[in-house]
């Protein structure tokens, strides 16, 4: 179990540290939650910002997602950046008082994914709030200390709790290649379709057209620096239409598309509206199984990428906010402290979506 998910031990600290338990289906209870000896590459953290992912949400109403299942009280959240507060005897780059925003995933480093690079896919990774590995929302984490990654002074603890998010719209576009002769469709005005606009942009994209079912998320989307919002509908049958109109949108060729959704009729408007020789890049995961017309789009060459998570990401993440290449601010639209009522409120309001994109705890 990750290091900030052990609930055994004593840390030292004088006050009981406190989490946010999920303890059943929409039952969240701030409980104590102790600490584990702080080893010598490790960092104590104090929690400064904690946001609220769908996949917190999904487990808070659910118990489960996909073949993840909640069947122990269970710490929530990954998303957060902190304060040092105490580093191991072994730990060079960190000071008590530095701020730092967190990568939550521990790999092994032992298999050959890790010693390749692609951490990120390891099958003995150990991530925060995934079952049955305690996850941040809590006053004080530990944590290994190289995942922890300092802050400069222009960039909030909020921002960096947002690097987590933000992540995957930077691992998507390395993945597919994005630069500044690619044009993106982005699919999905969700958290991680409106990362992913940003970091097409950063990456170079000289045009972003985004889709989505929700006016407010696609009004959104045009703030941020969409070129062109296309509303589309849950319907397949619009599939073809919908396809054109992308491609009027476009107004050339669509050269990678970002499924960030993830359902049967998101991923056949992607390979439909890409570009003959371009790529679709699944992000989302909404379906785990899809029937989608892929024979078509094979003869077409257009490749298919997959992505999980992230790998390497967080220097490049800070370096986009630092230089305000992305601001992430806008995505954040509420706010909540750490009691138990707000807890409560902060999931409900995440969970109902409307005008909450990414909700926030300041603790």
């Amino acid at each position: 179990m990750g290091k900030g998910g052990m609930s055994h031990g004593n840390s030292g600290e004088e006050e009981e540290n406190m989490a946010a338990w999920l303890l059943g289906v929409n039952n969240i209870k701030i409980q104590p939650f102790k600490l584990p000896p702080l080893g010598p590459h490790d960092a104590r953290i104090r929690m400064k910002a904690v946001g609220i992912c769908g996949s917190d949400v999904h487990y808070v109403k659910e118990m489960k997602l996909a073949d993840f299942i909640v069947k122990e009280p269970m710490v929530i959240g990954h998303e957060c950046a902190g304060i040092i507060e105490e580093v191991g005897a072994e730990v060079k780059h960190l000071v008590p008082g530095d701020r730092v925003a967190v990568e939550p995933g521990i790999s092994c480093w032992r298999c050959n994914l890790c010693k390749e690079g692609r951490y990120n896919l390891c099958t003995d990774m150990k991530f925060f709030a995934t079952p049955p590995v305690h996850g941040s929302l809590a006053n004080q984490i530990v944590h290994p200390a190289d995942l922890c990654f300092k802050l400069p002074d222009n960039v909030s603890s909020e921002e960096g709790a947002m690097c987590e998010p933000l992540s995957v719209g930077v691992h998507a576009c390395r993945r597919a290649n994005i630069g500044p002769e690619t044009n993106v469709l982005v699919i999905g005005a969700g958290p991680i379709g409106l990362v992913t606009l940003l970091a097409a942009r950063a990456f170079g994209s000289p045009r972003v057209v985004i889709v989505d079912v929700d006016d407010y998320r696609l009004s959104v989307a045009k703030e941020l620096g969409a070129d062109k919002a296309v509303k589309v509908s849950t319907d397949t049958k619009d599939v073809a239409a919908e396809i054109d109109q992308i491609k009027k949108a476009m107004g050339a060729g669509v050269d990678v598309s970002f499924d960030c959704v993830g359902f049967n009729k998101t991923m056949t408007t992607a390979l439909g509206a890409t570009s003959s020789g371009g790529k679709v890049c699944l992000v989302g995961m909404g379906h785990s199984i899809m029937t989608v017309p892929l024979t078509p789009a094979a003869v077409r060459e257009i490749d298919l990428i997959g992505i999980f998570r992230y790998k390497n990401t967080w220097p490049l993440c800070i370096e986009f906010l630092r230089s305000g290449k992305i601001d992430v601010k806008p995505l954040i639209t509420h706010r909540y402290g750490f009691s138990q009522e707000e807890v409560e409120a902060a999931f409900v309001t995440s969970a109902h979506g409307g005008k909450a994109i990414k909700v926030m705890f300041n603790l």
